[in-house]
């Protein structure tokens, strides 16, 4: 038997509707900082941090106790973190409007800090259309990060969901397996053509 449509999306945003491109904000750096700031500093634990809730104030003096001297490279990726949004990703808000038209419910549901969501959120309006979604969840906000199983039941019962009637759509394999471990139609993200296809797949109104 052949499961019902979802009738709710679920959408990441880095990197599935807007780039994000981290090293472009140390290109006017000295490149030698910036490869010994990345030699003694893990930058995917480092931000995951600031994704989690930690303030970019409190990363940047987390940098200068661990790792001291290399501060100036943490603070130039939160002073010019806009610059890390490269524009959106091809493709993938025309999907957002065409499940929006059908009367499909869409989220979104991100790994972002906080402070760096809210200075970010009239450029993503402009790139992304966030008012295309009744709610973007935010993981700074939540304290809990994806893959986390708990971000996502909050997110279930927040919005009274039924897993089965929702997909979610994400560019990190973790994340899709995590939403899958509790229950959502998980799919990879990887270009909008085949998101399209996967979608439609599931049932969903794209062409």
């Amino acid at each position: 038997m052949t499961a019902p449509a979802p009738t709710t999306v679920v959408f990441d945003l880095g990197n599935v509707l807007v780039r994000w491109e981290p090293a472009r904000v140390w290109e006017q750096l000295d490149p030698a900082a910036v490869e010994a700031f990345h030699a003694r500093v893990d930058f995917g634990a480092w931000n995951l941090a600031m994704d989690a809730g930690r303030s970019t104030t409190g990363s940047v003096a987390d940098v200068a106790v661990r790792a001291p001297g290399h501060e100036p490279v943490a603070q130039a990726y939160v002073d010019r973190f806009l610059d890390t949004l490269a524009g959106p990703v091809p493709g993938t808000r025309e999907v957002v409007e065409e499940l929006g038209a059908a009367g499909v419910r869409l989220l979104a549901l991100t790994n972002w800090s906080a402070e760096l969501f809210e200075r970010a959120r009239p450029l993503l309006e402009e790139v992304v259309g966030l008012s295309a979604f009744e709610a973007v969840v935010v993981s700074g906000v939540e304290r809990l990060v994806k893959p986390d199983p708990a971000l996502f039941t909050r997110v279930v019962e927040r919005f009274a969901l039924d897993p089965g009637l929702t997909a979610f759509v994400d560019d990190s394999p973790r994340n899709v397996e995590g939403a899958a471990a509790v229950g959502l139609r998980a799919v990879r993200f990887t270009t909008a053509e085949a998101l399209r296809r996967d979608l439609a797949a599931l049932g969903l109104p794209v062409r």
